[in-house]
């Protein structure tokens, strides 16, 4: 299930009709790059959520079966929704990444495991506990609407998401 890595600058290349007609949409560039998966794609699991992180526990305790889990946490600068324990079982449970439109800490470990992380910032503060938010729901990050089953395709140069599978 999980997507060939493809360089985002080639797809955009070969693809002006799907950016045209909105099938095709590049992330602004406001992510950071954190794990050692540079380059990384799959099919998308969406989930909003604010400064709370049990469900983003619960979706990376799952078979990742090459997904990528995009995680809306509102922007928030305020503590981190993402850490070092979560990232470690996503790798050992096969995703291929996380998006994190928040604040990710446990840097140094994130950065040791084989998987793709972009998150907006770094923060030592730890995240509420309740269990609010929603999942398989579209969301809006970084000027794109993204929804559950779309796909994503990230590199060093940007993130993109498609409507379907992309293949050169």
């Amino acid at each position: 299930m999980a997507a060939l890595p493809l360089a985002t600058a080639e797809v955009c290349d070969a693809n002006a009709h799907l950016i045209q007609n909105g099938e095709l949409r590049a992330l602004q560039p406001i992510f950071q790059i954190y794990g050692r998966r540079q380059v990384f794609a799959g099919p998308i699991v969406t989930l909003k959520v604010f400064e709370d992180n049990v469900l983003v526990r619960e979706f990376l305790e799952e078979k990742g079966n090459g997904r990528v889990l995009v995680v809306d946490g509102g922007g928030s600068m305020r503590c981190a929704i993402l850490g070092g324990n979560p990232v470690q079982q996503a790798q050992n449970n096969g995703w291929a990444g996380i998006v994190v439109n928040g604040c990710i800490r446990d840097v140094d470990e994130i950065n040791g495991c084989d998987i793709g992380v972009r998150a907006l910032a770094s923060h030592p503060m730890k995240a509420n506990k309740k269990g609010f938010g929603e999942k398989h729901v579209p969301v809006n990050i970084a000027g794109t609407r993204i929804c559950d089953g779309e796909w994503l395709y990230a590199d060093s140069d940007g993130i993109l998401v498609s409507r379907m599978e992309l293949t050169v």
